[in-house]
């Protein structure tokens, strides 16, 4: 089976009861549509075990760009001759920005980590698409964090920038492509498009990110049979 995940937000615990949930196995395939980090306890955990995992693929967020644009320059050692010019304004502001929005416990975190652990799961994280296609009987399902940025019909995929794909809000009713392409993303909270912590589907679009981390599910959608699973 094909399992797609929203948002999991550092919330292991569960992630580790879905992937029980849906019994999942090393026939199943699992794509996670970013935003792994920040905000709940253990993100360093979700992402060592996906690491683990050959057939967990996840997909770049939004908190796993301001993640990487934070502490890919702090890896590098700073000395009397660097320091000047590399612990700019610019990166102070960044991490600043990043701590308010939920980074704190993944900074804490991946600072504990033994220096060569935490460069393999940057490195780990780096590796993450943009988006990802996947065929499922007569449909293609588009697994993006956020959405398709400034749709046109007539743009290509490769043409969309990380901004339109990981940051920026989708509106409700929008179609995209044509019916034979469903549009999977996480990123904005399903109770702002409604009441419930729940998946919305809207055109030919579908909005996962149930809320793991604000007190509402974390939602699994089987692209086979078009199932949903919360937990």
């Amino acid at each position: 089976m094909i399992y797609v995940m929203g948002d999991i937000h550092g919330c292991y615990d569960k992630y580790e009861e879905m992937l029980k949930r849906i019994r999942f196995s090393d026939d199943d395939t699992l794509f996670v549509l970013g935003d792994v980090v920040d905000r709940g306890p253990e993100p360093v955990k979700v992402l060592r075990d996906m690491a683990m995992r050959g057939n967990v693929y996840p997909i770049l967020g939004n908190h796993e760009i301001m993640m990487l644009d934070v502490l890919e320059p702090l890896l590098v050692e700073i000395t009397e001759d660097n320091w000047s010019t590399h612990l700019t304004g610019e990166l102070l502001h960044k991490f600043s920005m990043w701590q308010m929005d939920g980074g704190d416990v993944t900074a804490r975190q991946m600072r504990a980590l033994p220096k060569e652990e935490r460069r393999d799961l940057l490195d780990y994280v780096k590796e993450f698409p943009l988006y990802e296609a996947v065929d499922v009987g007569d449909k293609t399902f588009l697994l993006v964090h956020a959405g398709l940025g400034n749709y046109r019909a007539d743009k290509k995929l490769r043409e969309y920038t990380a901004e339109e794909l990981a940051f920026m809000r989708p509106t409700l009713g929008g179609t995209y492509y044509g019916d034979d392409v469903v549009i999977v993303a996480g990123h904005t909270p399903t109770k702002a498009f409604g009441d419930r912590w729940e998946i919305v589907r809207s055109g030919n679009a579908i909005f996962m990110d149930c809320g793991a981390a604000f007190g509402g599910k974390l939602a699994c959608l089987c692209l086979d049979t078009m199932e949903e699973f919360y937990v």
